[in-house]
């Protein structure tokens, strides 16, 4: 056996090692990725779980506290519920500051505990808050106000406030309640468009310097899910509206007296 020969064992025990230290780094990386997707799945699911609950339980406590204050029950003007009473034209509210509270929202079509706080803006301490969730574009309409009341709401993650947007259908119920009273919007269609779209938020949608003849309401969030690519949006119209005293719209009712007992 020559020197050369002889020398050939402790190579082969340097690359022994090398290879040992390229599998130690491919496990690092491997646990690495699993502990960025089990953060996403928290992100995700958990986080988003809890933001849901707190946001729906703030809300539910928001409307107690208008309601608390409201006037004594009023006496039904016709026993026949299939005939609306006719308050006359809804109140405006004057829009309160950023990140202020104006209404919440109710949407049965989003599940039957579904409730939100809508505030002014549509910034991160709005849209990801803890309490809020649902934010007013500032400089649209308020609710009952001629023109278009445009909202903003994550589709996943912060509470997912939008995340049954897909699945309106037509004539659904879009409830808002405020200090005066519930506005009943009926849900008309849906319309898919590019983030830089900001005609959506006219005073008459997607038509820009046409005067409003109609009250309108506009929901928007993200398309698809866990995506930015474009922007899904939902556009009712305005029906009626009734004070705090005359009590929630039927299709709420249960669902506000139990907010009260929880509360």
């Amino acid at each position: 056996m020559t020197e050369a020969s002889a020398a050939t064992p402790p190579k082969r025990r340097r690359v022994r090692r090398r290879t040992s230290v390229v599998g130690v780094l491919g496990e690092l990386l491997i646990t690495a990725g699993v502990l960025v997707l089990l953060f996403l799945a928290w992100q995700l699911w958990w986080n988003d779980a809890v933001m849901a609950s707190q946001q729906t339980s703030s809300a539910a406590s928001q409307s107690q506290q208008w309601i608390d204050k409201a006037e004594a029950p009023v006496t039904p003007q016709t026993p026949d519920p299939a005939t609306p009473i006719d308050y006359g034209e809804p109140p405006v509210a004057t829009p309160p500051e950023h990140g202020e509270i104006l209404g919440v929202l109710y949407i049965p079509r989003y599940g039957p505990e579904y409730a939100r706080n809508i505030a002014v803006g549509t910034t991160v301490d709005v849209l990801n808050s803890m309490y809020l969730g649902v934010g007013r574009y500032e400089n649209t309409q308020m609710p009952g106000e001629v023109g278009n009341m445009a909202l903003a709401a994550h589709r996943s993650a912060w509470g997912g406030g939008m995340h049954l947007i897909n699945e309106f259908q037509l004539g659904d119920a879009i409830y808002v309640q405020t200090a005066d009273g519930y506005y009943t919007y009926r849900f008309r269609n849906l319309e898919y468009v590019q983030p830089s779209a900001g005609d959506v938020l006219a005073p008459v949608p997607r038509q820009e310097g046409v005067a409003p003849g109609e009250r309108l309401i506009t929901l928007t969030s993200c398309n698809p899910l866990l995506s930015t690519d474009e922007r899904i949006i939902a556009y009712g119209v305005f029906e009626s509206w009734q004070p705090l005293s005359a009590g929630p719209p039927a299709e709420i009712a249960a669902q506000v007296a139990a907010q009260a007992q929880e509360g």
